[in-house]
């Protein structure tokens, strides 16, 4: 199961420093959750950077990040 990380309401760079700090944990899947265009691009731009498989879906206005190595 996904580690999940709930960023919505939050402004950039919060988002991408609880990602980063998440991903720190070693784990081989997560889900980030952000409810604005900025910061589904700067977490996905990081999560790929960082090695990950990234894919975005949206629902209800939120982006669910989906990262896997």
């Amino acid at each position: 199961m996904a580690n999940i990380i709930d960023a919505r309401g939050l402004s950039c760079p919060q988002p991408v420093i609880l990602t980063r700090d998440a991903l720190s944990t070693g784990s081989s899947s997560y889900e980030i959750i952000v409810d604005n265009g900025t910061a589904k691009e700067n977490v996905s731009r990081y999560a790929t950077n960082a090695g990950y498989k990234v894919s975005v879906s949206e629902t209800d206005g939120d982006y669910h990040i989906s990262l896997k190595k």
